[in-house]
């Protein structure tokens, strides 16, 4: 592949003051941060298909179908040399604060990088905005943009490229940011200075999120079996949610943020600034008898450019029906959600109708051995975690 060189009426002296352009470009962009790396991955090749062959990949096919791919760069796109990691903060300060809805059985708790519009285009979108850029000032310049879009072991590279380290939950964590972003990379030739990854996982002796996990989907440090994972079983698993699963997972419906909500480096999370990702369509303080009311019309308007339309109508009421039947409230509203779900039996198919008998099964037998449940008013700064000891918010997130 050809080499990369300056065009001859760059303003710049040499490519290695492309580097800093690169990054200047960037956060001019809407990135909060970027980063270069090489394309070894080899001291997380093992790591990763241990974890394929523990099968905690449950269902998603597509993380062993190509193979080393995934782990070395150039087989999955030739001549790569180097590669630009970027992130993208994604938290909306605006929003109703995440541990209102998250304690108000009622109410639908949807992960909140979910709460805007689709992350892929846009991300991938500025990357090649950025590779414009690149390419206006070189020749030979040859790239391809990502963005959880393709086999990329997007964390190892955002690690290396020193945008952060692996958590304990497994997601990329920053000291300054938080884990509120979304990753992206450009995977090209160009011969830039690499920059320093990180090297020590921050998280110290802190176990808050392996003890907030509600179905205990982290089974050790940095891995986390997809197969109890609430944001597989509510978007990648296309099935029937394991009956052990569906009580814990309360009233979220797509997604779950818990092991970030207890994360004490969230604390210091920039909101974002993209009207993209913010919070426009009601999603984050919403009834989940409101949801459940939609037809498959509604959902698909409601939802359009939103990431959750991908999992399809049947996959959502079956997420619904579950948390309906996880709903602590008064008689009268158990017996009203018990008629909602009822009146859709038979109604989309075989796989939500096994959840709503489950559902309604559920709410029959509080019913039978009900109790007045203590209704105080809740103030955010007395919510505390289900197990873990505090959350950790930003304070310009709503309430906080």
């Amino acid at each position: 592949m050809k080499s990369v060189e300056l065009k001859p009426n760059s303003p710049l002296s040499d490519l290695s003051e492309l580097g800093e352009m690169i990054k200047n470009w960037g956060k001019s962009l809407g990135f909060a941060d970027i980063g270069f790396t090489d394309i070894d991955l080899s001291a997380y090749e093992a790591r990763y298909f241990n974890w394929i062959g523990e099968n905690f990949h449950g269902e998603m096919d597509y993380m062993q179908r190509h193979g080393t791919k995934r782990t070395r760069p150039n087989e999955l796109e030739p001549g790569t040399t180097s590669i630009i990691s970027v992130r993208m903060n994604y938290l909306d300060s605006e929003a109703e604060n995440p541990l209102n809805v998250l304690h108000q059985s009622d109410k639908a708790y949807i992960s909140r990088y979910a709460l805007g519009k689709d992350y892929h285009k846009l991300m991938r979108k500025r990357l090649q905005q950025l590779a414009e850029k690149i390419a206006a000032e070189t020749d030979g310049f040859v790239y391809r943009a990502f963005s959880d879009s393709a086999p990329v072991l997007e964390r190892p590279l955002a690690e290396k490229a020193g945008l952060g380290f692996t958590g304990k939950n497994s997601l990329t964590i920053h000291p300054k940011a938080g884990s509120w972003f979304f990753l992206g990379e450009l995977y090209c030739n160009l011969p830039v200075e690499i920059d320093p990854p990180f090297e020590k996982q921050g998280c110290g002796p802190c176990q808050a999120c392996i003890q907030e996990c509600p179905t205990q989907a982290i089974v050790d440090n940095a891995v986390v079996d997809s197969r109890r994972c609430i944001s597989y079983l509510t978007i990648e698993n296309k099935g029937a949610i394991p009956e052990e699963f569906r009580p814990l997972m309360g009233n979220r419906i797509y997604g779950c943020d818990d092991c970030q909500l207890v994360c004490p480096w969230n604390k210091f999370t920039t909101p974002t600034k993209e009207v993209a990702f913010e919070s426009n369509n009601g999603l984050d303080s919403v009834g989940l008898i409101e949801l459940w009311q939609w037809s498959e019309q509604q959902f698909l308007k409601r939802l359009e450019g939103s990431p959750i339309r991908r999992i399809g109508y049947a996959q959502w009421k079956r997420n619904l029906a579950v948390a309906i039947g996880n709903i602590e409230a008064s008689k009268e509203t158990l017996k009203t959600s018990v008629q909602h779900l009822e009146s859709n039996l038979g109604q989309i198919n075989e796989l939500v109708d096994e959840h709503i008998k489950w559902a309604v099964s559920q709410l029959k037998t509080r019913i039978d051995g009900f109790e007045e449940p203590l209704v105080e008013e809740v103030y955010n700064a007395s919510i505390k975690p289900f197990v873990a000891k505090n959350y950790y918010l930003p304070k310009a997130v709503k309430n906080a």
